[in-house]
């Protein structure tokens, strides 16, 4: 490898000094988008010496990536851990074949303490994580669920259908059309009683109906940690350029990227909570959260109101219940899914398939 090497492990602190002297957002590729730096720092739950991420350079040029992000484990009612989920790991085509990706990897889970969660990892790299001392502690579906012939998303699950991308395009239109005319039929009757507050952040009738649903959470949930994770700030909008001079290794810039959070309202009483990004035509939840049973499908009527009404072309969830109520309940062409698993280094004696991840565990995103 060069000699002109350099690994740095990147702090809170560094990571706000990198801000304000525009370090990393010079080159063609960066590793996060400024607004999602700006968001990180705003954490109080992250310390200044905390670590964030480790960056591998040649000659000035990034080479490699690993994005950390610390956070609490409950532990138990009233005792949380510090852990950190590691989310990306990235390494440029130069380097794939060589000791770089190990070596990083290693220097992100000793800066750590080994005190590291993964919620999903790619396919790509599953012999690599069979070998290392890592114990699967949950297991889910993730689920695409398909509104329309959406010709990006389906090459990209099966490769074949590129050489049918023209004939998807021009179907697309169609088949949308009529999938929503069919939707919108079955929510005019149902979501006729319904209203929406749209908020940025919580108030308190809203985080007195969150806190109890979440309060057996995988990671410690509190109002200002919540308020953080819906807050638009981790977004920047490029509405004119159509070609982004960067390519960010994390998402977070867009022609149309915002996060929404809903208040559902039934006679004038809260009945749920609902947290979704859209980015493009891409729908992707955060938060689905239902107080009482008899509420349940109504509030998935809500939520399909606000993707119809958004023209996105499908929906992300790792919700098992809330994907197979909208296969029952509304016309989508087909769901896609696929089994993920979430990691804990041994070190963190987390051993067993016994916890559960939801979407708004380490979805940061």
């Amino acid at each position: 490898m060069s000699k002109d090497l350099k690994i740095l492990p990147l702090t809170k602190n560094m990571l706000r000094d990198a801000i304000d002297h525009n370090t990393y957002w010079k080159d063609s590729i960066i590793p996060l988008p400024k607004s999602k730096a700006l968001w990180i720092v705003s954490n109080d739950r992250i310390e200044d010496d905390d670590y964030c991420g480790v960056l591998g350079f040649e000659n000035d040029k990034m080479i490699s990536f690993i994005f950390m992000f610390p956070d609490q484990l409950r532990v138990c009612d009233k005792e949380f851990k510090k852990i950190y989920w590691m989310i990306l790991w990235w390494v440029t085509d130069t380097y794939k074949d060589t000791v770089l990706g190990t070596y990083i990897y290693n220097e992100a889970i000793n800066l750590t303490g080994k005190q590291v969660l993964i919620k999903s990892y790619a396919e790509n790299v599953n012999d690599f994580y069979e070998k290392q001392p890592f114990d699967i502690i949950a297991s889910r579906l993730r689920y695409t669920i398909f509104f329309s012939l959406d010709s990006s998303i389906l090459i990209g699950r099966f490769s074949f259908l590129k050489y049918f991308k023209v004939l998807i395009d021009k179907t697309n239109v169609l088949v949308h059309k009529i999938v929503e005319l069919i939707n919108r039929g079955k929510l005019k009757k149902s979501t006729k009683e319904l209203s929406y507050d749209y908020i940025t952040q919580l108030d308190r009738e809203t985080w007195e109906f969150i806190e109890p649903l979440c309060k057996d959470d995988l990671i410690h949930k509190t109002k200002d940690y919540v308020n953080w994770q819906i807050n638009n700030l981790q977004y920047t909008q490029i509405p004119i350029v159509k070609k982004y001079p960067f390519h960010s290794l994390q998402v977070g810039n867009g022609q149309n990227i915002r996060i929404h959070n809903v208040k559902v309202i039934l006679d004038h009483t809260l009945i749920g909570f609902l947290s979704f990004t859209v980015n493009g035509k891409e729908f992707n939840v955060k938060y689905f959260l239902v107080k009482d049973d008899k509420n349940y499908n109504i509030c998935v009527d809500a939520l399909i109101a606000h993707h119809t009404n958004a023209k996105t072309n499908f929906i992300f969830t790792d919700d098992s219940r809330l994907a197979d109520t909208i296969n029952k309940r509304f016309k989508t062409i087909f769901t896609y899914k696929v089994m993920k698993k979430a990691l804990a280094h041994k070190a963190m004696q987390l051993e067993g398939e016994k916890h559960t991840i939801y979407n708004r565990d380490g979805h940061f995103y």
